[in-house]
């Protein structure tokens, strides 16, 4: 069935299934009726709740309040005031709307549990204000009397009001599905996944966040409102915070983000009383027994439940790759503005990360920003993208000044950004993705979807997936993607807001060499277009092998400028930023003779067996055999998606294999949980860092201490020794030191853990030559301490340098092992595997 057919089959199922509620409320008797209702209003506060906690992940538990606004609305206009039904109910509805834009405000400022907090005070603060109010709303008396709608000659009353909750219920359900598959729910999602990419295609995160609490808010009043001629009468209690607590149940049970999941929670939380009643005082017990079955089968709501059975059962269309277009080319476009700084400057604290930087981008071209680790480069994108505000000087793209505006603005401004962490919208398709950055910012009607949904948007989404290299499924989710594809689906996000600069942080980290030269060439092609781009990049071979011009940084200042050749034949940039690198079979640094071979007959410490391992059906690793030595440095070397970093994950015990075995020292590891893995001493520091960012340096060395804490002072200090860059910043929050002072943070940590055999996964991948020759000879150094080390890294040539022995893997499957000499000998492996070594 197509996509217009199942919208109408779905519409004429809810309409059928309103009659059949009408007709319900009109024909059962009186305490039917009030179930009945309770239902829908159940169902109308959880569609609203879900605007806010399914689309924008905001959590609320004072929805109590908004509901008790839309009842107090009503039964104050149409008693004291003298207002019909008709005119109070829309009244209560639209201050209980505009109650939610003036908490969202302040509220949303916060985030996780803190919002949850500021949301629980205010339902206290309406009950309470209800209370005290006693003139205006009875006190702790309420109001009686309370008259209900009229339906002409259909019906009065409770019966009326009944008829209107499961008319507004059906009218909520079909709203809410044209806004989640508009622009606006989308949005929503987008902001939900990441503010920070979000507000790089020009969406403002607190304008949509604040009308997702409008709407949620809108909804609770409205439904609060039918509620109060209902029942007849209010009271402060009948609104506290356990009715809040049910609200959230609704959406939770049924399924966050889903059209039906609040219609199933509001059927399980109205009914599941009412069906209990006979077991009386045990009701509740029971009651909240089955909803903790419920939300443990299935965390995801009945919706993850039935997506998981759907899947599993094959009803889930197949996804069809990207189709061949005939126009996947960019239009040729004047030569956009370049970007001018002036003076720029950033100052943490007593840190300047930046200081009096000038430089200008070359329109249509590339312009490369380079420098060591540390030395401002990513700070520089950040203000040049808005998020962070330059403490001195300024910038401007063309004519016109940015500096100081928001992010979302200067993404409207035309500068787009792609990030070092690639950052897409996970819950939203791979088309999806592009299509809303078309935009610019501009979402359309709130229930539309006009420009979202049109078939030139979508038609414009893939032809710039088409450009930028994707040829996988455009259904797809961005979070289902693999690491190169996430690359190019950001990348033809940032360039569906047609922007005149590109700023790119890091793009080809973590790319083979075949997807480095695809990089290289379609970045390329994006200069040819007229966008300028200014690139951000530690693979010095593509950065001199596309740029017009190079800006050299090293502590935050300028130290040279120039074309490719002339940066290169810059003394200073070599001592600063390029260095030499180490070839296999170097001499250790400092003149010092080379390491003696272990001898033959060291024992084994590290042995696995026969490992298969995987992520479904199809394993990664197939049967991996390795044997590591006491106080070996072991190197295990292979492309992108050989399986380094499985293998690793699963020696740490962060993912059980499937077959095969793990020793060490003749203890069996092999489906251990990780931290009983870490106390037999093999300790893992992971790809990416994965330092605790909110925690100071010295914290977060400490944690490494955390299953033995004896002389930890004296460990800390020692780690110190070892590391001085992190003496420097020990009470810095980690999350702001450099890529290079991070991996020095993670191994510092690990050895805090006293390891018997260290896994290190991809230490020098995002790192300057100059950090990673740093931290090469500190790996170096505790090899020569007897530390037995596993190291899987790109750098292979390094990697064979320092290493005693190494393992070849491709395709899940070692294909070689020997020596570092034996193995960079072999030319076929090096162009293979590892890259030139020369």
């Amino acid at each position: 069935m197509s996509d217009i057919g199942m919208r109408w089959a779905a519409l004429a199922g809810l309409a059928a299934a309103m009659a059949a509620g009408v007709a319900l409320a009109a024909t059962v008797n009186g305490y039917y009726v009030f179930v009945l209702a309770n239902v829908a209003l159940f169902a109308i506060v959880g569609i609203g709740l879900n605007v806010l906690l399914g689309l924008t992940g905001q959590m609320s538990f004072g929805h109590v309040g908004f509901y008790a606004i839309g009842a107090y609305a009503v039964a104050i206009l149409t008693g004291k005031a003298g207002w019909s039904f008709w005119a109070a109910w829309p009244a209560g509805a639209l201050i209980a709307g505009a109650m939610g834009a003036l908490l969202a405000l302040p509220a949303l400022r916060a985030r996780g549990p803190y919002l949850a907090m500021i949301t629980i005070a205010f339902g206290f603060i309406v009950e309470h204000a209800i209370v005290e109010a006693r003139d205006l709303t009875g006190g702790q008396n309420g109001i009686m009397g309370i008259a209900g709608p009229v339906l002409g000659g259909l019906a009065r009353g409770e019966r009326a009001a009944a008829m209107l909750a499961v008319i507004t219920a059906g009218i909520a359900v079909a709203a809410f599905a044209m806004l989640s598959r508009g622009g606006w729910g989308a949005a929503m999602r987008a902001v939900r996944d990441s503010e920070t990419a979000a507000e790089s295609i020009g969406l403002d995160p607190l304008r949509i966040k604040t009308v997702a609490f409008a709407v949620s808010a809108l909804c609770a009043g409205a439904a609060g409102g039918l509620f109060a001629p209902l029942s007849g009468f209010v009271t402060p209690h009948t609104f506290g915070f356990g009715q809040s607590i049910l609200f959230v149940l609704v959406v939770m049970i049924g399924g966050a983000g889903s059209v039906a999941g609040p219609l199933v929670g509001a059927l399980v939380v109205g009914l599941l009383p009412e069906l209990l009643a006979s077991f009386e005082e045990y009701r509740l017990l029971i009651f909240g027994l089955l909803l903790l079955v419920v939300l443990w089968v299935a965390p995801e709501g009945a919706a993850g439940l039935w997506r998981r059975v759907a899947a599993r059962m094959g009803m889930q269309p197949a996804e069809a790759p990207l189709a061949a277009s005939g126009d996947t080319g960019l239009a040729p476009r004047a030569a956009g503005a370049p970007i001018r700084t002036e003076g720029l400057t950033m100052q943490f604290g007593g840190v300047r990360a930046v200081g009096d930087l000038a430089f200008a981008t070359q329109p249509g071209g590339i312009t490369s920003l380079i420098g060591p680790n540390g030395a401002g480069k990513t700070t520089v994108l950040n203000m040049l993208s808005g998020f962070y505000r330059p403490t001195g000087g300024g910038f401007r793209l063309g004519e016109s000044a940015l500096q100081g505006q928001r992010a979302y603005r200067i993404a409207r401004a035309g500068v787009a950004r792609t990030y070092q962490t690639s950052q897409l919208f996970g819950s939203l398709s791979v088309e999806d993705n592009v299509a809303l950055a078309l935009g610019r910012g501009t979402l359309g009607p709130l229930l539309g979807a006009p420009r979202f949904r049109s078939a030139a948007a979508r038609s414009e989404a893939r032809r710039l997936l088409a450009f930028c290299g994707y040829a996988g499924s455009a259904q797809v989710r961005a979070a289902d993607l693999a690491h190169v594809d996430r690359r190019l689906v950001e990348i033809a996000r940032a360039l569906a807001t047609a922007p005149q600069a590109l700023l790119l942080d890091e793009p080809a980290a973590g790319l083979s060499r075949e997807d480095k030269a695809r990089l290289a060439a379609l970045l390329q092609r994006i200069a040819a277009a007229g966008i300028g781009v200014l690139l951000v990049e530690h693979d010095m071979d593509l950065v001199m092998g596309i740029s017009d011009h190079i800006v050299v940084l090293d502590a935050g200042r300028r130290l040279a400028v120039g074309g490719v050749a002339a940066i290169q034949a810059d003394p200073a940039v070599r001592k600063a930023y390029l260095g030499e690198a180490m070839a296999a079979g170097d001499a250790p640094a400092d003149g010092q003779a080379p390491r003696p071979p272990l001898p033959a007959d060291a024992p084994e410490l590290l042995g696995v067996g026969g490992l298969v391992a995987g992520y479904g059906a199809e394993p990664v690793l197939h049967g991996i055999d390795l044997r590591v030595r006491r106080g070996e440095l072991v190197a295990l070397l292979g492309a992108n998606g050989a399986g380094k970093s499985t293998l690793m994950r699963s020696l740490a015990g962060l993912h059980r294999p499937v077959q095969g075995g793990i020793h060490i020292d003749g203890i069996e590891l092999a489906g251990l949980a990780a931290e009983r893995v870490v106390a037999h001493g093999l300790v893992l520091v992971p790809e990416g860092r994965q330092v605790f960012p909110e925690l100071s340096v010295r914290d977060n060395i400490r944690l490494g201490a955390f299953l033995d804490g004896r002389d930890i002072e004296a460990r800390t200090e020692a780690m110190l020794g070892r590391f001085p860059r992190l003496r420097e910043r020990l009470h810095q929050r980690a999350g702001l030191l450099s890529g290079g002072e991070q991996q020095m943070l993670a191994i510092a940590r690990g050895l805090m853990s006293k390891p018997r055999v260290l896994l290190l996964d991809e230490p020098s991948l995002g790192l300057a030559p100059k950090i990673i020759a740093e931290l090469f000879k500190a790996l170096d150094g505790l090899r020569a301490e007897g530390l037995t080390v596993v190291l899987v890294d790109q750098m292979a040539a390094l990697a064979l340098a320092l290493c005693d022995r190494a393992y070849v893997i491709e395709g899940g499957r070692i294909v070689a092992e020997g020596s570092a000499a034996e193995i960079a000998a072999d030319g076929a492996l090096a162009r293979a595997y590892l890259g030139s070594t020369t």
